[in-house]
């Protein structure tokens, strides 16, 4: 094998002895999510000691997990882990709204528990509630390996940038996307393939709002795509399947996909058609 070439791998083996692996990182929040959840998890635990133990553990677990990227992202991996198992109670209550969401929005739901631990939904939100939490404390590489692999388990792409309310109910959600800049309100609802992207891919706007906000009581149905940074989807909307929007929409609006066949040789025209909703 080549000389420098093996030199370059090695270099790069060296500088990554600290980063943590993906699955250290799968197996923290897997354990975290079970020790929560008790339908994800294969043990019992005899006593409240018992169980406040292993969640000591599993603090100390995140801290080892936040200490080897301490040196590279300035984080503080003490201070962090502490105030991450401080905030857990605050995320349970947040993930039990958002599991009264999905069960109350879908007819096919026997059960709460059914929802926690059959639907992908469910578990794309968990991963992005608690990364959520760790990137707005700084920490960038850890959050985004949490919700990559729930990415990777679901097919729903939340980045744990994104800013996202109370009863968040995502329906089946395969294909669903939501970008670092999204913000989105109370009590909504996405169908599977829905985008909220960017209109732009330019590395100059890293760091500007690029992605759409979603206000409180809206519907997006499944394929809609919702772009840039400046399109705000206003309160109370519905938005019908299929369409594109590069636009904001007003309060109160449905906004719906029509194919229309003319007559003669001309092609079919696409419109998009915005209704206003009578309360």
């Amino acid at each position: 094998m080549d000389k420098s070439f093996l030199n370059k791998i090695f270099e790069s083996h060296q500088e990554c002895q600290e980063c943590p692996s993906e699955e250290e990182v799968g197996s923290f929040f897997k354990d975290l999510l079970g020790t929560l959840f008790p339908v994800y998890s294969k043990r019992k635990y005899e006593s409240i000691q018992e169980l406040d133990q292993h969640l000591h553990v599993l603090q100390d677990e995140l801290f080892g997990i936040l200490n080897i990227k301490q040196n590279r992202e300035g984080v503080n991996a003490r201070a962090n882990s502490k105030l991450f198992f401080e905030a857990v109670p605050k995320i349970f209550e947040k993930l039990n709204q958002d599991v009264k969401a999905v069960f109350d929005g879908d007819p096919a739901a026997k059960s709460e528990s059914e929802v926690i631990r059959t639907y992908p939904g469910f578990y794309a939100i968990a991963s992005y509630r608690f990364a959520h939490f760790l990137y707005n404390r700084d920490v960038k590489i850890i959050p985004r390996m949490i919700t990559e692999q729930a990415h990777s388990r679901t097919g729903i792409d939340i980045h744990p940038g994104a800013t996202i309310g109370d009863n968040f109910c995502v329906d089946h959600g395969t294909g669903i996307v939501i970008g670092e800049t999204t913000i989105i309100g109370k009590n909504v609802k996405l169908y599977q393939g829905v985008t909220l992207g960017a209109l732009s891919v330019n590395k100059e706007d890293a760091e500007v709002k690029r992605h759409p906000t979603i206000e409180d009581n809206v519907v997006i149905y499944a394929n809609a795509t919702i772009l840039g940074g400046e399109t705000i989807v206003g309160h109370d909307s519905v938005i019908g399947g299929n369409v594109w929007i590069t636009r904001s929409v007003p309060a109160f609006t449905q906004v719906v996909y029509q194919n229309k066949r003319l007559e003669g040789d001309q092609e079919n025209s696409d419109t998009i058609k915005l209704k206003p909703i009578l309360k």
